[in-house]
């Protein structure tokens, strides 16, 4: 055994036993893995845009929770070598699961000690699908990686599971002429050999493996500081167009709608911040500090509600994240009621009159109301996010505008770089509130029923909001379709 080995691998029994291939996550049998938590992700690639070609090596610092004799990676690319703490591993596709990569260290490796896994790899990702879904698009000039629920198992192995966090390094190397674009701060670009950039950056603040994303090719990239001293990072794809400007003149107004939000929810979390257009892809999503826009929003009424959307989720999602999947209404009915708020500031509807307008919307016997929210079973309805919002304006209505905006404050602050579940943001609006808050959850989240009365406490007919929540129902249906 070496010396790294020894160090490492601690002393573990005979007992040691393979880490679970999942963490038991109710609506996804494989997500996550047992045994470890990951610390650190450090991701190395070099991409050719032409064929789509990428190959990989990423180092991964983790804590072994128990004493392992075998571990679990959720990956789909071909991988060529693995070692675990400096020693050549045993590696494999697990039989009931092609993209989960079932690993076997030389030595079993000692519970509570670090363990350090580099994984190198090479594929065409573009080929790849999970869950019979597409992530990779491989685009006129290179690619793009997003998507949720289950995203990085198409560029990096990880454990890919929202209770898991890490911090990220990211590396890829490109022809000249190309840019890649990730979460955090751009750290370095240099030219290792001619022909060939190398773009680094760095994501310090821990972050849930869906929302880590990458773009490579011929993007523009603005980057400067804002106001506020915020590192920003914007990139456009030219493939979008006569759609270009209105791309750039909407994401430009980022910092404007994050500065708005702290108003409401408390000071932004990270210390970077921006977004991607792309031409790839027609959904949008909340990757950490860079939220990617596809090219379905840039002929909208008012396109800067969808960054309102997904800046939001830079709170609530990203920072405050998910203990599980069943969860996922925190995540977007409180982006939607985001929306909500942005839409009064601008001058358009309240956001009493909006949720007004979406319990009118749907009749008693409209299956929209048949989708239990909490435990939630399906991801991405429209229900998900407007039953979500007015959830939280019955909360608003039964609390007072008062407490309602402490709550939502306090419960960033008190989560901040963590996960939470539902019971614990109504255990904190009781506590805040001083209020018995059971009955109100289970009516607006748990019963599939229309709630007798609006969430403003009254049986809802405004009609007076009724255009912009056509609106802004097209738009939760183009963010509903990102994923299954």
């Amino acid at each position: 055994m070496s010396l790294l080995s020894a160090l490492f691998t601690g002393t573990a029994n005979a007992e040691a036993t393979p880490g679970a291939p999942g963490v038991g996550d109710p609506l996804y049998k494989w997500a996550g893995n047992g045994g470890y938590t990951v610390d650190h992700y450090d991701i190395d690639l070099r991409y050719q845009p032409a064929t789509d070609e990428l190959t990989g090596r990423t180092t991964i610092r983790a804590s072994t929770t128990q004493d392992l004799s075998q571990f679990d990676l959720d990956f789909a690319l071909k991988v060529t070598s693995v070692q675990v703490n400096g020693a050549p591993a045993t590696f494999g596709p697990h039989p009931e699961n092609q993209t989960e990569l079932v690993v076997t260290p030389s030595t079993p490796v000692a519970a509570h000690q670090q363990m350090v896994v580099v994984v190198e790899y090479a594929d065409v990702p573009s080929q790849v699908r999970l869950d019979g879904v597409q992530v990779w698009y491989h685009t006129e000039t290179g690619a793009i990686a997003t998507g949720q629920p289950r995203l990085c198992r198409a560029w990096y192995p990880c454990n890919d599971h929202p209770s898991d966090k890490a911090t990220y390094a990211v590396s890829a190397t490109v022809p000249n002429g190309n840019t890649v674009v990730s979460n955090g701060a751009l750290v370095s670009r240099t030219q290792p050999v001619p022909g060939w950039t190398t773009w680094r950056w760095k994501a310090e603040e821990p972050m849930v493996s869906y929302l880590a994303f990458i773009a490579l090719g011929r993007f523009e990239l603005d980057a400067g500081v804002t106001q506020r001293g915020l590192q920003y990072y914007n990139a456009y794809d030219p493939a979008l167009g006569t759609s270009l400007p209105t791309a750039k003149s909407t994401i430009e107004r980022t910092p404007e709608i994050a500065d708005f939000l702290s108003t409401q929810f408390g000071p932004y979390p990270f210390s970077s911040i921006g977004g991607v257009a792309t031409n790839a892809w027609g959904s949008a999503i909340e990757h950490q500090t860079r939220p990617v826009y596809g090219n379905q929003f840039w002929q909208d009424k008012d396109p800067s509600v969808v960054v309102a959307h997904e800046v939001a989720h830079q709170w609530f999602g990203d920072s405050v994240s998910l203990q599980d999947w069943t969860n996922m209404w925190l995540n977007e009915g409180f982006a939607t009621y985001a929306e909500w708020l942005w839409t009064e500031r601008e001058g358009g509807a309240t956001v009493a009159e909006l949720a007004d307008a979406f319990y009118a919307r749907y009749s008693e016997e409209d299956t929209f109301w048949d989708l239990v929210l909490w435990p939630g079973t399906r991801l991405f309805q429209p229900a998900v996010y407007e039953r979500g919002a007015m959830t939280l304006q019955a909360l608003r209505t039964e609390v007072g505008d008062l407490a309602f905006f402490r709550i939502l404050k306090g419960y960033h602050q008190k989560f901040q770089g963590g996960q939470t579940t539902t019971a614990g943001f109504l255990e904190f609006a009781e506590q805040i509130s001083g209020r018995q808050l059971d009955s109100l959850f289970k009516t607006w989240l748990v019963d599939p029923a229309k709630p007798p009365v609006g969430p403003n406490g009254t049986v809802a007919a405004n009609g007076s909001a009724l255009s912009e929540v056509a609106e802004l129902s097209k738009l939760h249906s183009r963010l509903a379709a990102q994923s299954r």
